[in-house]
């Protein structure tokens, strides 16, 4: 018999450099020619080789019960076309499940991408298009060997829905 859950709604807020530090780094466009620095995607791949592709999703609506973390690399992420998407993320951990109280909602628009840190808890990417094409930057073998997922129905009897104001 399926758990009936609760819904709880995720205010999306417009991702900054600082309000995005918990969780990752926000990278956005620069000069050509500009020196390595704090300000550009600092990537832990040395755990095997790194893959990058172009990932098509389906729109599959504002609501998630399952949240995701990879404690071997950092995931970078951007929409191509310059199209705006969310994601919803809470902070690496050494816990077994994310708090439901950590887990925030981020609008990224389509000129910039996101690096997640080691071991964020992330759902996503979601949009409100029919389809979108991402890059996605992370190991071979990530999905296979390094893909912890938390259901948070059975774990806290909620599922969260994205929340866009306006």
């Amino acid at each position: 018999m399926p758990q009936s859950s609760n819904l709880v709604q995720l205010p999306v807020q417009t991702i900054t450099s600082d309000n995005f530090a918990p969780f990752g780094q926000l990278i956005l466009p620069t000069e050509d020619g500009k020196p390595f620095d704090a300000d550009d995607a600092q990537l832990h791949l040395s755990n095997g080789i790194p893959r990058f592709y172009i990932m098509r999703l389906e729109h599959r609506g504002l609501t998630f019960s399952r949240i995701t973390r990879h404690q071997g690399c950092t995931q970078c992420l951007g929409s191509l076309e310059g199209k705006s998407w969310m994601m919803a993320v809470a902070p690496p951990g050494a816990a077994q499940r994310p708090a439901i109280a950590d887990i925030q909602a981020f609008q990224i628009p389509g000129n910039c991408f996101i690096k997640l840190h080691v071991g964020t808890w992330h759902a996503g990417p979601y949009f409100q298009a029919p389809t979108v094409d991402f890059y996605n930057l992370e190991l071979s073998d990530t999905n296979i060997v390094d893909h912890e997922t938390c259901n948070l129905t059975s774990s806290y009897g909620v599922e969260c829905q994205l929340a866009i104001a306006g």
